[in-house]
């Protein structure tokens, strides 16, 4: 049933049409409005009328049955880690402190801290590199803070290259091994959707390998989280490192360009969270374009279409 709603959605046919034939396939009022309209529960229902008053079906209860729900509400536990130079690591911290944000200077670790750490970066190119890690941050009010820290970045005039990078760690414990794979699949499989919204410089490079190259049927075939990182080869860097779940109970994404631009990053966030949720429930199909994404927003595909095109130039 899930590849048939992909099906429908990737079709070249007006809303109306999917609207239809979804209703028709058994999904509620709410789940079509969901995936087709962005939340406009009006426009469904309207489709849904006049379908009952040209008798194309009968109402059914059973329609819920097989896809619950789906809640986008940005709830999820999240880490970041931004990569950037031109700015010495004491007067960042100064600065952060300042705005009200708890930082500390440290030298390179993976320690979980409840504080933001100002750490140094060997892999980094350029004067006063370091890297800017995150404590756990947590939905909206993490992205708050975020924001926060993104203006002093500003302020700072701090600034990234193509060495940098920008990792979003999302909080994994609570993964089914059926989110697991479904999450894989989807990235693997709109891999080159999300490529287009990238720099050239991380669409396949040594620290975020592309996942073209891992076997589908392997990852089908897991039935542990140990079996799917092996399937990874055992390697964090790729586009999605399975390690983390080891060391922190997360999945990180490796792929974004370093930034320090709030609207980026949210973004960003945004994306990778909507996609586990929907990863909870059902896996992207090959083939499904950046407009039928079926857990963005109108106005979300929107912005990532406009990066497309300025990364297109």
């Amino acid at each position: 049933m899930n590849e048939q709603i992909s099906n429908i959605l990737n079709q070249r046919i007006t809303k109306t049409s999917k609207i239809q034939q979804l209703l028709l396939l058994g999904l509620t009022r709410r789940q079509v409005a969901d995936l087709v309209t962005n939340g406009n529960y009006g426009f469904v229902q309207n489709v849904y009328k006049k379908m009952l008053e040209a008798g194309t079906f009968a109402p059914t209860t059973s329609a819920s049955a097989f896809l619950p729900e789906i809640d986008y509400t940005f709830s999820r536990r999240f880490g970041v880690e931004i990569e950037a130079y031109n700015c010495t690591r004491e007067r960042l911290a100064r600065e952060l402190r300042e705005a009200g944000i708890n930082v500390a200077v440290e030298g390179y670790n993976h320690t979980t801290s409840e504080h933001w750490k100002l750490v140094t970066d060997g892999s980094l190119c350029g004067s006063n590199t370091f890297e800017l890690v995150s404590p756990i941050l947590e939905g909206e009010g993490g992205l708050r803070e975020l924001e926060k820290v993104c203006w002093v970045l500003d302020f700072c005039d701090v600034k990234v290259n193509d060495s940098c990078g920008l990792h979003v760690h999302m909080d994994a414990a609570d993964f089914t091994m059926n989110t697991w794979k479904n999450l894989a699949l989807s990235y693997k499989n709109i891999e080159n959707v999300i490529n287009a919204f990238m720099p050239t410089s991380r669409r396949n490079n040594h620290y975020c390998k592309s996942l073209s190259g891992i076997s589908e049927r392997r990852i089908l075939e897991a039935n542990t989280v140990s079996n799917l990182r092996a399937a990874f080869g055992n390697d964090r860097y790729h586009k999605v490192n399975l390690e983390a779940y080891a060391r922190h109970r997360t999945v990180e994404f490796r792929q974004h360009g370093g930034s320090t631009n709030f609207t980026k990053i949210s973004n960003w966030v945004l994306f990778l969270g909507r996609m586990i949720t929907f990863a909870q429930q059902a896996k992207v199909e090959t083939g499904t374009t950046l407009q039928n994404l079926p857990f963005l927003t109108n106005d979300q595909k929107t912005y990532f279409k406009l990066r497309t095109k300025k990364l297109s130039r």
